[in-house]
């Protein structure tokens, strides 16, 4: 099949997460998910080839690459290990960005090369028990005494939340400005009253680490206030848009991923004297799934491509997302089914696929989520 148009620095950074992918992940993939629990060191690995710094200028210590890059990243690293994909976009995009976006030059500087070199893991703080899709629903409190800022509520899936260092979080600082009253705080993971809860048992992406971090009075800097106070709502829905594109390329590598093996063990099954690939059914499957890969990969490209412009990109965004993620998953059901039985045990790792790839239709806004901001989009016309 024929490549995409990729400049040539993203054909090598394709080139080099495919094989970072292949002789470091692959390997691992497998017992990482058994465990339940992603090998902390692996970040500072992904460091030194510049994977915890994609977005984040030189000047920080990053990479500085464009986001069709990290997209390319994010893809390739799913294709063999959704936890890591997943753990690597939560760094990059969610822990990362807010900072870009808000952060002071101070901040920038203190905390930018630290998760950029993959020597400190960040995570991001929005998702509450009471407060999921409805994120301005949220609960936690920040109080200014003195000259900290003392927090007081509980955050649930955070991803890399039980090994991240330093954490982006939201709290209400104006309960009567309602989402105009949220504001937006690092955190460090030593601060006074900072506790990392329950470690969740998941369905899929077992390796990656999602945890509920509980703030019990903790004391936060008042200079950890990220951007001005009332704004850290419209910092995290932004963060949130590019993070879209983040899953988008994450679906799309699962789905890679799932129809490589099952087209491989079309070719080397045999039932009724043939190869599976000798059958129109499986054939046509087979079309399905390479056809909507290839879909999917354009519509997350697009968006990047978008967001690399200046140009505005939250509807593209969403729609790569929504189809990406119900894309993958169709995509991985298939794959299951061509292996059969096979496909059912942990043998073959199709069955690990077919447990991720459900949460890229949950994560940064449900698909139906998305259908709300595609069709508000849609009717303004």
């Amino acid at each position: 099949m024929r490549e995409l148009e990729l400049t040539e620095e993203q054909e090598m950074i394709r080139d080099m997460a495919r094989k970072f992918a292949e002789s470091e992940l692959k390997p691992i993939a497998h017992d990482i998910d058994v465990k339940g629990e992603y090998p902390a060191e692996m970040f500072k690995k992904m460091g030194e080839v510049g994977f915890t710094g994609l977005v984040v200028p030189t000047e920080y210590g990053g990479a500085g690459t464009d986001t069709v890059c990290y997209s390319i990243v994010i893809e390739e690293l799913s294709r063999v290990c959704a936890s890591t994909g997943l753990s690597v976009a939560a760094h990059n995009s969610l822990a990362q960005v807010p900072i870009l976006m808000a952060g002071s030059e101070d901040q920038k500087r203190k905390y930018l090369p630290g998760l950029a070199s993959g020597e400190a893991i960040g995570a991001f703080c929005l998702t509450e028990p009471e407060a999921g899709s409805d994120a301005a629903g949220i609960k936690t409190r920040a109080v200014l005494k003195g000259d900290k800022y003392v927090l007081t509520g509980t955050k649930i899936y955070v991803t890399n939340g039980g090994l991240a260092r330093y954490l982006v979080a939201t709290a209400i600082t104006d309960p009567d400005k309602g989402a105009d009253g949220i504001s937006a705080f690092i955190i460090e993971n030593d601060y006074p009253g900072f506790k990392v809860g329950t470690i969740e048992n998941k369905l899929g992406c077992r390796a990656s680490c999602t945890a509920e971090i509980v703030f019990e009075e903790c004391e936060v800097p008042k200079e950890n206030l990220l951007g001005a106070g009332g704004g850290g709502f419209g910092t995290f829905m932004k963060t949130l848009y590019g993070g879209r594109i983040s899953i988008g390329a994450m679906a799309v590598g699962i789905a890679q991923g799932a129809y490589e093996e099952a087209l491989q063990y079309s070719k080397d099954r045999k039932q009724f004297g043939k190869t599976l690939s000798k059958f129109q059914s499986i054939q046509h499957m087979l079309a399905t799934m390479a056809t909507e890969i290839l879909a999917a990969r354009l519509l997350v490209y697009h968006a990047s491509r978008l967001r690399d412009a200046g140009m505005p990109y939250v509807v593209e965004g969403s729609m790569a997302k929504l189809f990406a993620s119900e894309m993958a998953t169709r995509t991985c059901d298939k794959a299951l089914q061509i292996h059969g039985g096979y496909g059912y045990t942990k043998e073959y790792p199709v069955e690990r696929m077919y447990r991720d790839v459900k949460v890229c239709e949950i994560g940064e806004g449900t698909s139906e989520i998305q259908r709300h901001i595609i069709a508000r989009q849609l009717l303004k016309s």
